[in-house]
């Protein structure tokens, strides 16, 4: 945590006073239209041209930020469709990275509702979200999924349930995945990462521990620069899978492209060393 720390506090230094102040005016300037679109706009449009201006919006907040979107690898087909993207979790950003490259509806964790600025956007833009506490939640969720898979939507999930710092990936909650495997849907796994220009990690976006939404935005408009890489693993047809092994293929699918060790493996060498310990003993 504290090599995290030093990392974004060096980089904070290139960015002048003036350049953060015009940033924040900006994007709170955008934020504001982004609220009165998804308000007023969206309930009197078409899906596909909602996904559009979502899409815009979002490349423009990329933009404001000075974030420069670098996609790579199998990019989802436009109206592809039952479309399921699954990603790995680093920051808010993620949300708009992905709207940015594949406009979708996402499955969220409920506290999201009170976040200042994505918060709203999220809610006014048809996040479907999950409250973590109430098992019985679980047929609710599956249900919106389903609904909105069959409208046309795509629907993108963070499966580790909760954000990184990128340097290693989380074993996925197989339970989102059973809408995906209901609906016969197309997964399209995503690795997202932060780098600076010269190709080494930014911790800047990465929105983990006790840091709130507040000092999150502060230290992403204090950076001169940021590369926000998001990497499209070749796609996966859920049909004849369990949720279990759909979950498991993009779960190797994002760690090959981060290059991390896959969850499921030091899963298994865990349960094979509590194995032999038990029978040394």
């Amino acid at each position: 945590m504290t090599q995290i720390v030093s990392s974004v506090e060096a980089d904070a230094q290139n960015s002048h006073p003036l350049v953060r102040a015009l940033r924040w005016t900006r994007l709170m300037l955008h934020v504001a239209q982004g609220l009165l679109v998804t308000l007023l706009v969206y309930p009197r449009v078409k899906p596909r041209i909602r996904a559009a201006i979502t899409q815009a919006w979002s490349e423009k907040m990329l933009r404001i930020l000075n974030i420069t979107l670098s996609i790579h690898g199998a990019r989802p087909a436009e109206h592809t469709n039952k479309l399921f993207v699954v990603a790995n979790h680093v920051s808010w950003l993620d949300i708009f990275v992905i709207n940015a490259t594949t406009p979708s509806r996402f499955v969220a964790k409920s506290e999201i509702r009170d976040w200042p600025i994505a918060g709203a956007l999220c809610d006014a833009a048809g996040t479907i979200f999950v409250h973590r506490a109430k098992r019985s939640d679980t047929a609710r969720i599956n249900a919106e999924i389903h609904e909105a898979l069959e409208q046309g939507d795509t629907v993108a999930i963070f499966p580790e349930g909760t954000t990184t710092a990128g340097d290693r990936l989380l074993k996925f909650h197989t339970s989102l995945f059973e809408p995906a495997v209901v609906n016969e849907a197309r997964l399209a796994p995503a690795a997202i990462r932060y780098r600076n220009t010269n190709g080494e990690a930014n911790y800047a976006a990465v929105f983990i521990g006790e840091t709130t939404f507040v000092q999150s935005i502060s230290a992403i408009i204090a950076q001169k620069k940021m590369i926000a890489d998001i990497t499209f693993a070749p796609a996966i047809e859920a049909t004849a899978l369990s949720r279990r092994d759909a979950a498991l293929h993009a779960e190797n699918a994002i760690a090959a492209i981060l290059n991390v060790a896959k969850p499921h493996a030091h899963q298994r060498f865990g349960d094979a060393a509590v194995a032999l310990a038990a029978q040394a003993a």
